[in-house]
């Protein structure tokens, strides 16, 4: 007879091998990092995510609670850009 543990052990087991995963963590990382901008020891600050006219993003720290920097954000309260 088994305990609840054993069975969940091999019923863990068995259902793990029914999944394969595969991740790539340096592409993982650089998507992540594609929005930030590093601070120093092992900190991020989010940018802007207003983008130019040639797809360049906005450079500026975004404000609280906010998507766009200052700037930007003015600019689609003022004209309701997205």
């Amino acid at each position: 007879m088994q305990t609840r543990s054993q069975t969940n052990t091999i019923n863990a087991l068995n259902s793990s091998a029914l999944y394969s995963v595969e991740i790539d963590f340096n592409e993982a990382s650089k998507a992540w990092k594609q929005n930030k901008v590093s601070i120093g020891n092992g900190s991020y600050k989010y940018l802007c995510q207003k983008r130019s006219i040639k797809n360049n993003v906005c450079l500026k720290k975004r404000l609280p609670g906010e998507d766009y920097c200052r700037l930007h954000l003015n600019l689609t309260k003022k004209y309701k850009l997205t």
